[in-house]
């Protein structure tokens, strides 16, 4: 009975979010909506749901997005090190 409980719960905190992720991302490209909600931790099947795609499609943009930030930073690193000779 606890369980059927707490896993009706869960599914009505998982609507919640949802709506709130859609009100959030309105107005912003698919991109840029997997990015925003890649942002809040949400698991790539969530947020494929709510943008209307692949999860594949989810974690290829957000690895892309990790790859970016991960050059920026070593560009970022690499200008304090010449700058500071």
């Amino acid at each position: 009975m606890e369980k059927e409980i707490l896993s009706s719960i869960d599914k009505k905190l998982d609507t919640i979010i949802k709506l709130l992720a859609i009100n959030f991302i309105e107005g912003k490209s698919k991109t840029e909506a997997i990015l925003t909600l890649g942002n809040f931790s949400l698991d790539s099947n969530m947020i494929a749901d709510i943008v209307g795609t692949t999860p594949a499609t989810v974690a290829a943009r957000l690895w892309e997005q990790k790859k970016k930030s991960a050059t920026k930073m070593k560009a970022k690193k690499t200008n304090k090190v010449e700058g500071a000779v």
